[in-house]
């Protein structure tokens, strides 16, 4: 099967092209746009939780130093790695697709879907580990301290912070699926890419998210 999809004499409009769209450059544009549009609501999204954390920190600064001491850095460098190690598959897996290489762009979207799937192992992991050690927020938190109720509210932010994050690498590796068969199939090409495209700036984004995630709840004030 040849790597590069031809559509000439026999389809005189790409079948991809919407009909509501020009040329395959408006709809690119438009792809494009919506999603960096929706990436701007994410941005805001998430912005309120940093925001919240950041006053909290403030508020209670010792507990905070407590709590990143509970977090297991080496688990936190590794996903650190595997995220970096997914966005540069993701990356690639887009340029074989702007080329037309069908083979590489779905075996690089499979590796990016691998990456993925063992970050979310590691977190799983780690979870399980803070559920065993009594720091579930809740009725299953049993740290006893001067500063259990503010180590706690440390712990709910790491919970939801880290649990909103995984969510998005699920909802990614869901979409990774789905261009894995899509590039099976031939469907992307020097034409038309903008689903890989758009797939990578999504996939970027979670991973820049885990950077500012990473030194807020592991590095913070670890020489306390």
């Amino acid at each position: 099967m040849s790597d590069v999809v031809i559509h000439t004499e026999e389809h005189p409009h790409h079948p991809f092209l919407q009909h509501h769209f020009e040329d395959m450059q408006q709809q690119h544009e438009a792809s494009t746009l919506g999603m960096w549009a929706f990436l701007t609501t994410e941005v805001l999204f998430f912005g309120g939780i940093f925001l919240g954390y950041t006053v909290y920190r403030l508020a209670y600064p010792d507990a905070w130093a407590a709590g990143a001491h509970f977090q297991n850095l080496t688990y936190g460098t590794l996903n650190t790695i595997v995220l970096l190690a997914s966005s540069l598959t993701m990356a690639l897996a887009v340029h074989a697709a702007q080329t037309g290489k069908r083979m590489k762009t779905f075996w690089l979207l499979a590796a990016t879907l691998v990456l993925g799937s063992v970050f979310l192992g590691v977190k799983a992991v780690e979870y399980s580990l803070h559920f065993e050690e009594g720091l579930f927020p809740g009725s299953h938190f049993h740290y006893h301290g001067p500063l259990a109720p503010q180590i706690q509210l440390f712990m709910t932010f790491y919970f939801g912070m880290t649990g909103l994050h995984a969510l998005h690498m699920v909802i990614g590796a869901g979409l990774l699926i789905w261009m894995m068969v899509r590039a099976w199939k031939g469907h992307f090409g020097e034409e038309y890419y903008s689903p890989v495209e758009i797939m990578g700036l999504y996939w970027h984004f979670v991973d820049l998210v885990w950077i500012f995630l990473f030194p807020l709840l592991y590095l913070i004030d670890r020489h306390k």
